[in-house]
């Protein structure tokens, strides 16, 4: 049975992982709709995702300058289910359960995972933003560390019909997660932390999260 799902990936120069992240899609769902949104990808970004060919994968380019919530607005605007899955280039689904998931979007505008650290193959110690991501589910999750409502598209379910009413601020060159949840939190919804769903996040050189790697 298809899972009526959608799954926004956006793309930048992500040949290391995105095979990755695609296939632990097509292992995790039945027949999902997977929405590359690519950032002017120069690898072999593109080449790896069409290995891909046989799967339900569209991919649309970014051809005004880049912001996350731009890319992800376009993506959701792609979408042709009411379930959205974003889900990061370098991250490998592990554990889901899409049926709690649905029935948690009933009540809270979004649903995101847990994540564990992975540096070179490695799982390293949850420091820094890793430490969010706890064995107990949270909602509206505030950071101590960063002193604001904390929210992460790394991994998180949404309704497409809530998100086409409520975009991403596409001002942001970053955290337009954290953004979205203090607005939603202003106008009294609640978003959900589920800790029992999870991926490995894969370290990137560009990453800036990986602190006191051990």
């Amino acid at each position: 049975m298809n899972n009526n799902l959608s799954i926004v990936i956006r793309t930048r120069n992500e040949e290391r992982h995105i095979g990755y992240a695609i296939q632990s899609c097509i292992d995790n769902f039945d027949d999902p709709e997977i929405i590359i949104v690519d950032n002017k990808s120069k690898d072999d970004t593109l080449e790896v995702i069409s290995l891909f060919d046989k799967y339900n994968i569209k991919t649309v380019q970014l051809k005004s300058s880049y912001s996350p919530g731009k890319s992800l607005n376009l993506g959701i605007k792609n979408c042709t289910n009411e379930t959205v899955l974003i889900l990061s280039a370098h991250c490998q689904i592990v554990d889901v359960d899409l049926k709690k998931v649905k029935n948690l979007l009933k009540k809270y505008v979004a649903v995101f995972g847990n994540q564990t650290p992975i540096f070179r193959g490695k799982k390293i110690t949850k420091r820094y933003i890793w430490s969010h991501f706890t064995d107990e589910d949270v909602i509206n999750m505030y950071s101590e560390i960063e002193k604001r409502s904390f929210l992460h598209n790394a991994y998180c379910f949404y309704n497409k019909s809530f998100l086409i009413k409520n975009k991403f601020d596409e001002k942001y060159i970053g955290k337009e997660d954290r953004y979205w949840a203090i607005e939603m939190v202003k106008k009294n919804y609640e978003y959900y932390y589920l800790s029992s769903i999870k991926v490995n996040h894969f370290w990137t050189k560009n990453g800036n999260t990986w602190r006191g790697l051990s």
